[in-house]
């Protein structure tokens, strides 16, 4: 399993830092994907620097993208065009598409939560358009997995174990992390 995980100005550390730690104790191959080279700041002043920038990846290669959200972060996710098409391709390749806090807006705008459940950060919820908004905190709809926020990040990460690589995977991460589940 491969996936990226998006890293843009304004991205939720936690959120962030908890996917890929969590999916890379898992063994998944994770790509850190920046959508500029070099160094990246997050909405509270952490920097981190992405594996690869967005155009080094294809869709082709990959069978899972991630967006956390953070504010701006999601918003700079949803305003750049490589990044909803790779959605798009992602989504019509029926492979994998996860996003939390405000970026499942990302998802709206790229319009493939048209009649599927998901959810958001409360405080967005007028952004899913086309959505059937849930009130949860991990959201699955097929290949879609949505989730609401920082303190949704580890259900959400374990989650995306869960379906990617079992649920044994998760009990051997969560003997690690002590996760409440």
């Amino acid at each position: 399993m491969k996936a990226a995980v998006l890293l843009t100005e304004g991205f939720e550390e936690i959120e962030f830092s908890t996917i890929v730690d969590i999916l890379r104790r898992a063994g998944v191959d994770v790509v850190i994907v920046g959508l500029k080279e070099g160094e990246i700041t997050g909405s509270h002043g952490i920097r981190m620097i992405p594996d690869v920038p967005l155009d080094g990846i294809e869709a082709s290669d990959l069978d899972a993208v991630v967006l956390p959200g953070g504010f701006p972060g999601f918003m700079n996710l949803s305003q750049n065009e490589r990044v909803i098409k790779l959605v798009k391709e992602m989504y019509s390749e029926q492979k994998y598409v996860a996003a939390i806090c405000g970026a499942p807006f990302v998802l709206s705008q790229a319009g493939i939560l048209e009649g599927k459940r998901a959810t958001i950060h409360p405080s967005g919820r007028e952004m899913l358009t086309g959505a059937r908004y849930i009130d949860d905190r991990v959201v699955v709809d097929g290949k879609v997995v949505t989730s609401q926020g920082p303190g949704t990040a580890m259900e959400f990460s374990l989650k995306l174990v869960e379906m990617w690589a079992g649920e044994h995977k998760v009990e051997e991460v969560n003997k690690e992390v002590l996760a409440k589940l």
